[in-house]
């Protein structure tokens, strides 16, 4: 199946294909014909199956005819952040390039100027979140009796955001007769209350089961103490052949001092939450999606809608609080058909967040154990976590690299020796210390060489660590 077989129009068809898409997804297949028809539409579908061009294309032909009004916008998208709402004004800038409609974004934390000035000059398609929409309701700024078409998308994330009533505030104002169409990836108890209330015998569409993952996506779970989360994730960082990456956290702060520490670490890290203004959130969205940076560290704010390709992994610093923002969180990568990975760090506090998860997608997410690791590992006591390195295929020059710390710690004892006046001292202890070196397969068992701190702090290239098992590996794994 094509585009063209889905009744869309020429100039249509043509910005889709300038866009380089010639097959729609499977909700883009069975929405917009009932679109097109004005019907009244429920759609569920995982993040990351096209839902969003389901409504905006077919929106962009009905739309075309009509006249627009001052005050009064033809058509209303509620989203329930100002990221996904100003997404969604990017579809619609490229597929409606060759049609003659107005759009206007209504969304906090920017100027209401230029806002207002695209209201009074008219609007057939207005993007808003339900605050500034509310905000500018009240102050009689705006009016929803011409509305023909309303769309209420991401509804479950509506739901944990607490604007239920405002929605259902907004739907009263609107028109009897108009086409709604509601889109969620879940379908909680209130959404299907509230899809009752104000759809007419919609359509349901169900491209797959509510609150399943996508296929592409691979996901573990890693069992760890607090104190070890930050070590465990710039392991897997540096270990797990990352290309780019979102890491999420239940706390605002946690992403401040999260972001701060990977990048005192070396890594290029960027931070988005819901205290950074919408100007500099877009900033670092934009420095992400450019590659100027390859981790962003987020709150929840970027966990639903955000469509940014080659995303390779997720890490869930913590585990989500609401098993539905589970699924999206880790929807962020394994995008239109490319593998993703997506690892959630476990403590012993989250035992019942991670039941929730695992009863909510009908799925025991794998414990991450020493068969799931990408490079080479060494178990402590065997030759390659010693200086031997025997493991190795290129065995001379990994012999050499692990030569060196043990001179260096050599060197810094004698230093703290003083030992410029002291050279018997240090000649009597060359022998002892020669045969220490002597046993160096005893030393993995005293003191796992992943917990050195001089090792954490060097970078290891991906692909290339050869050195003992993390210590991570070793919790819940069996």
């Amino acid at each position: 199946m094509t585009f063209a077989d889905l009744g869309l129009s020429p100039e249509l068809l043509q910005a889709v294909d300038d866009a380089g898409y010639s097959e729609p997804t499977a909700i883009q297949a069975e929405a917009i014909p009932a679109v097109l028809m004005m019907k009244d539409l429920i759609g569920i579908a995982q993040t990351g199956t096209g839902k969003t061009a389901s409504f905006v294309l077919p929106m962009i032909d009905v739309m075309a005819s009509g006249r627009r009004r001052a005050l009064m916008p033809r058509s209303l998208i509620l989203e329930p952040t100002r990221e996904l709402a100003a997404q969604v004004a990017e579809n619609f800038e490229k597929y409606g390039a060759n049609h003659d409609l107005k759009m206007a974004l209504l969304i906090g934390g920017v100027q209401m100027g230029d806002q207002l000035k695209a209201l009074n000059e008219g609007v057939d398609v207005l993007i808003a979140t339900p605050g500034r929409l509310m905000d500018l309701f009240e102050r009689g700024k705006i009016l929803l009796s011409g509305c023909e078409l309303l769309v209420i998308d991401e509804a479950d994330r509506m739901l944990d955001m607490g604007f239920i009533p405002d929605i259902e505030f907004i739907c009263s104002k609107l028109p009897e007769t108009r086409q709604t169409m509601l889109f969620s990836a879940t379908m909680p108890a209130p959404i299907e209350k509230l899809a009752k209330t104000f759809l007419s015998n919609p359509k349901r569409i169900e491209t797959a089961r509510a609150a399943t993952t996508n296929k592409d996506i691979t996901a573990f779970k890693i069992p760890v103490e607090q104190r070890a989360k930050l070590s465990t994730l710039q392991w897997l960082l540096k270990n797990d052949h990352v290309e780019t990456a979102i890491v999420f956290s239940n706390k605002k702060t946690t992403v401040r001092e999260l972001n701060k520490k990977l990048q005192n670490d070396g890594f290029k890290s960027g931070e988005i939450h819901g205290d950074i203004d919408q100007n500099t959130r877009q900033k670092e969205l934009e420095r992400f999606k450019s590659g100027d940076i390859n981790i962003l560290v987020a709150s929840d704010v970027a966990a639903r809608g955000l469509d940014i390709k080659g995303v390779s992994h997720v890490f869930n610093y913590d585990t989500p609080w609401h098993p539905d923002d589970y699924v999206h969180r880790i929807g962020r990568t394994g995008r239109a058909g490319a593998k993703g990975r997506a690892f959630t760090f476990v403590t012993k506090a989250d035992a019942e967040a991670i039941d929730n998860v695992e009863k909510l997608t009908k799925n025991v997410i794998p414990v991450f154990g020493k068969d799931d690791v990408r490079v080479e590992l060494a178990e402590p006591g065997s030759k390659s976590s010693s200086s031997s390195g025997s493991r190795s295929d290129d065995g001379g020059e990994r012999d050499e690299v692990r030569e060196e710390k043990p001179k260096r710690a050599r060197n810094r004892k004698r230093a703290d020796n003083d030992s410029d006046d002291a050279p018997r001292d240090n000649e009597r202890e060359r022998k002892p210390r020669r045969e220490r070196e002597a046993r160096t397969d005893e030393k993995p068992d005293r003191k796992p060489r992943s917990r050195r701190r001089d090792e954490d702090d060097d970078p290891v290239p991906a692909g290339e660590w050869n050195g003992p098992k993390p210590g991570f590996l070793d919790l819940g794994a069996g």
